[in-house]
């Protein structure tokens, strides 16, 4: 005995369902104005795809949502830094050009806007004295050449336009270490040795010297550790 083929009466679905295409069956299109389906996020943060020479724009962040942590931008060419905040970078330079670190004292701030300065060593009422303590030679030549080195290297703008604006050196301080790219490995290696280098991927971070500028070109911190 044949077995019955039961039909599908048209007139009992709705106008407005849309009928899901199984296998064997033509799948019936969508209406035109029905909204693309959403293509899951990229793999790789846009963040981490800065380039040497180039600026990294924000992470894009979906409608509704906030984002984890700030957006950062990487500035590599000195040229697209606020004019205030490059002054005071080529000052510093030009300070630890000249080997004596009592060059630096005119540049930190002073009171409510004093530089933050590591304090391991030293004393923390004279940051001069506190950099001195800091560097290997005791007369801060290599904590100069520690800046040099940092500032030669491209900035992270980070919390843009707000009160907490500020530009960090080296940018890949504020990089998750494992993800560095080659020309990032280069840039951090020009700071630390391969060892140093071993030693954050363990730890998890970046552990070295941090100095950051604010947009009105003050001179906030310089800061070792995690």
């Amino acid at each position: 005995m044949a077995t019955p083929v039961l039909a599908l009466n048209q007139s009992s679905i709705d106008s407005n369902q849309t009928v899901g295409a199984r296998p064997g069956k033509t799948d019936v299109a969508p209406p035109d104005d029905r909204a693309p389906i959403p293509m899951p996020d990229a793999m790789i943060d846009k963040r981490d795809l800065s380039v040497p020479g180039e600026t990294t724009p924000d992470a894009t962040v979906p409608a509704g949502e906030e984002a984890a942590t700030p957006a950062i931008e990487i500035i590599q060419d000195p040229a697209q830094l606020p004019e205030p905040v490059r002054r005071m970078r080529q000052l510093i330079m030009d300070a630890a050009l000249t080997g004596d670190i009592e060059k630096l004292r005119p540049l930190l701030g002073k009171g409510g806007t004093a530089t933050q300065v590591s304090s391991y060593e030293g004393d923390p009422a004279d940051p001069i004295a506190t950099l001195k303590g800091l560097s290997g030679d005791q007369q801060g030549a290599e904590v100069l050449a520690i800046m040099l080195d940092i500032l030669s290297t491209g900035a992270a703008l980070i919390d843009k336009d707000t009160n907490e604006t500020v530009y960090v050196w080296p940018y890949v301080a504020l990089r998750p270490i494992d993800t560095l790219t080659k020309p990032e490995i280069v840039d951090l290696l020009r700071i630390v040795t391969a060892g140093d280098m071993a030693e954050m991927q363990e730890v998890g971070g970046y552990n070295f010297y941090r100095l950051g500028i604010g947009p009105d070109g003050q001179w906030k911190f310089f800061l070792t550790g995690d």
